[in-house]
């Protein structure tokens, strides 16, 4: 026997800590009692033990200090500081208690607490013991009314329906503590204790979510803790695309309310430049095509349109960003508008009410709202209280056409490019050694000339054959068969012969022409039926809807018409008698009588 050594008997489990003459200090590692000293045979019946076997039968595991967290490890040293003066005078009980008395004192805690310490470090000899322990989240150490609780909560308050916590608790007892007479029980749960179960473990992200819906907590609870814009867009060629609805009624050229303009845009997200934009009553995928071709359109040639003078340079964008941020939008998903990627541009889809990964966007239609909608009060312009009962009907004061608006939009544009402050940009050294003024078309300018400056140089033409809408095409003899028409094209024999199918590109509006698309090269062809030349394919496809129910119509009158005609030749054959043995001979003979027979003077009965 050694001092330090663990002992068992049965279930008893002692640690050796002084040995003098015949008396021995113990301490009950099972209790964790003060130490006592005991006489040398009465450890005559305790065998050896080991670590691992003390902590199994007491389910206390000691970890390495390695394993602690910086809390525990905290906790760990100043509970050994407290036990520290104490452990020298283990075995004088009466030097031990004044040591634990002013260390009490000291320290402003109660002996106590010191001893059971000094109890548990004792029982182990490792120092980690006294490590605080962290309480695992697990049914094993709920009691039954926190199982309830925390069930109730589930199912009455962690809802949609947004039941307050007293309602949850009523419920609660309703089911778990009412006999089958629904009498409540003599012991349940108060309210503050489900009060206090249900403040220890809320989690905020739970709360939303289970209460408001996923959507909701996206939208509005999300912690915003991104980098944002600048992750993704160390220099200009990233747009941003969006649309909105504009805050005001217009009217046409007659008069008569057509209702709210849509407002689609791309916006650069490093310098925030408008790139370009499309005022249209149609969405979707109509008007990103007018978008992308105002995105590399001439801006000072398309602001001339409208009598508007501008400097290039507060406008100089005509090439298309190589990378395209969406949404999830219907048209940015579609596989029209992703033939984009054909010219080289990535288009990213972010998620799903993610708004601050294109704040660039989502500022800008802010920005242009706000500035215009201030100086056409009275004017068709949306106040927030418009869809409140009892308001205004802002429709009545629409005197706008859609031309009116859209020189607004642009000096608007022209402003929000080249005159407004962009606040807190992240300028570099390298700008700020330039000069470069916190405009968007500054920084735009100043980004243009830069290594990492990401745009494309295209064609109106092949990005308008790019956004064309495709299908598949059918060589046969007839031609090139396209939306159920015929189409022609010089030196393609071959595979009109051979036959196959190719992938065509059409332009709904004009199905005079469509291109078929090899290798990445466009090849025109015309359409064969004349008939269809100049209309769009709404109007082919009602002409040959119409066309197949005129002949669906006439079908059973043709089915008649088969029917009596046989009736007719099988009368007719019915009548005639068959000759068993026809000669074949002088033929020729036969063949010159039976002409002058039936001659007939066709001008002698003309008139003259």
């Amino acid at each position: 026997m050694k001092k330090h050594d663990l002992l068992k008997d049965g279930n008893n489990i002692i640690r050796v800590l002084e040995i003098q003459f015949d008396k021995i200090l113990i301490i009950d590692c099972i209790k964790k009692t003060m130490p006592v000293w005991v006489e040398s045979s009465a450890l005559d019946s305790f065998s050896g033990c080991t670590d691992e076997v003390l902590n199994e039968v007491t389910n206390f595991a000691v970890n390495a200090i390695d394993a602690l967290d910086a809390d525990q490890r905290k906790a760990m040293y100043d509970r050994y500081t407290l036990i520290a003066p104490s452990l020298p005078f283990i075995a004088d009980e009466r030097m031990r208690s004044k040591v634990i008395g002013s260390t009490a004192i000291e320290h402003n805690i109660s002996k106590q607490t010191i001893r059971s310490y000094l109890c548990l470090y004792l029982a182990y000899m490792n120092i980690t013991a006294l490590a605080s322990r962290k309480r695992l989240d697990d049914d094993a150490e709920l009691t039954q009314d926190e199982k309830n609780i925390r069930w109730a909560l589930n199912k009455f308050f962690y809802t949609t329906k947004k039941q307050s916590l007293m309602t949850a608790y009523t419920m609660m007892l309703k089911e778990k503590y009412c006999d089958s007479m629904d009498v409540l029980l003599n012991a349940y749960p108060s309210f503050y204790q489900f009060r206090y179960f249900y403040r220890k473990t809320k989690k905020m992200q739970n709360f939303y979510i289970s209460r408001d819906g996923l959507k909701s907590y996206q939208r509005n609870n999300r912690p915003l803790i991104g980098d944002g814009i600048q992750s993704f867009a160390p220099a200009i060629g990233v747009g941003m695309l969006d649309s909105t609805v504009c805050d005001i009624y217009l009217i046409n050229d007659a008069g008569n309310l057509v209702g709210r303009p849509i407002l689609t845009a791309c916006i650069d997200a490093y310098s925030g430049l408008c790139c370009g934009y499309v005022l249209s009553w149609a969405g979707g995928v109509y008007s990103l095509r007018g978008l992308i071709l105002n995105i590399i359109a001439d801006k000072a040639a398309w602001c001339k349109q409208f009598g508007i003078p501008m400097n290039a340079e507060d406008w100089s964008c005509d090439k298309l960003p190589a990378t395209l941020v969406t949404d999830m939008g219907s048209e940015y998903k579609s596989e029209n508008f992703e033939q984009i990627a054909e010219l080289g541009v990535k288009v990213i889809n972010l998620p799903s009410y993610r708004p601050e990964l294109k704040g660039m966007v989502e500022k800008f239609f802010d920005v242009i709202q706000a500035t215009y909608k201030k100086h056409l009060k009275g004017k068709g312009v949306i106040e927030p209280d418009y869809q409140e009962r009892g308001a205004h009907d802002y429709r009545k004061d629409a005197c706008m056409t859609m031309t009116d608006f859209e020189k607004i939009i642009i000096h608007c544009i022209i402003y929000y490019n080249s005159q407004r402050i962009v606040e807190n940009f992240p300028y570099t050294e390298a700008m700020i050694a330039a000069n470069v003024k916190p405009y968007a078309s500054c920084i735009w300018n100043w980004g243009k000339s830069q290594m990492g400056a990401n745009l494309i140089e295209v064609g109106t033409k092949e990005l308008i054959l790019t956004l064309l809408p495709r299908t598949t095409g059918k060589f046969s003899r007839f031609g090139l068969k396209v939306n159920k028409m015929r189409y022609h094209c010089d030196g393609y024999t071959e595979q009109y012969l051979k036959g196959g199918e190719a992938t065509v590109a059409y332009n709904p509006e004009d199905v005079t022409s469509v291109w078929l698309l090899e290798n990445g090269i466009y090849a025109k062809f015309t359409i064969i039926e004349s008939r269809f030349e100049g209309k769009d394919l709404t109007a082919v496809q009602s002409l040959q809807i119409a066309q197949r129910d005129i002949a669906k119509g006439a079908s059973q009158d043709n089915l008649q018409a088969q029917i009596n005609l046989a009736r007719h030749i099988e009368a007719i054959a019915g009548s005639v008698r068959s000759s068993a043995d026809v000669s074949v001979k002088n033929i020729q003979d036969n063949r010159k009588r039976e002409q002058r027979k039936h001659h007939r003077n066709y001008m002698k009965g003309a008139k003259p």
